[in-house]
């Protein structure tokens, strides 16, 4: 990700910032594995209950809620990983610097969207927690869930940011 540019003691690197993206990465896709868990858990408690008459209420605004951070928290991990969907037909065929040039553009692009995206979430997130907006059936707070989205945002364009930076410096150190 980050190029190594920091000043090394005994050859080592003193400051990695790649090694704390990728342990934020982890950190982050770790929350989001226990909320599919406990998504699991609580729709099928749901269905088994319901069978006597006794449904979990506010179950599916819980699987909703939940949704919002296992997609959010996912999704630093996965960039991590290159885990994303690529279409590389064309792509391939071109020299390898103006495919370094293109990554780096295409992620420059996504930082900037997904800053914003963080930014406007942090935002609205203050408005509802102003405007005191509660869910309906469990009367729960929705504005920490819309902060894990923005933090999960957030998480996302320091990585495609530090991708950025990787990627021009191997475009123009050949």
């Amino acid at each position: 990700m980050f190029p190594d540019t920091g000043k090394k003691a005994g050859g080592r690197l003193m400051f990695n910032p790649n090694k704390y993206l990728d342990r934020a990465g982890k950190g982050f896709n770790i929350i989001a594995c226990a909320a599919v868990i406990i998504m699991m858990l609580l729709s099928a408690g749901d269905v088994l209950l319901r069978l006597i008459g006794k449904p979990i209420p506010g179950a599916y605004e819980m699987v909703g809620f939940l949704g919002t951070l296992v997609v959010s928290f996912a999704l630093g991990y996965t960039t991590l990983e290159k885990g994303h969907i690529a279409v590389e037909l064309l792509f391939k065929r071109l020299p390898q610097r103006l495919q370094l040039v293109l990554q780096a553009f295409t992620d420059l692009i996504c930082f900037l969207f997904f800053s914003l995206l963080a930014y406007q979430a942090f935002v609205y997130a203050l408005d509802i927690r102003q405007s005191g907006e509660v869910s309906a059936t469990l009367q729960m707070p929705l504005y920490p869930f819309i902060v894990g989205m923005a933090f999960g945002f957030t998480l996302l364009g320091i990585i495609l940011a530090a991708d950025f930076f990787k990627s021009l410096q191997r475009a123009f150190s050949r």
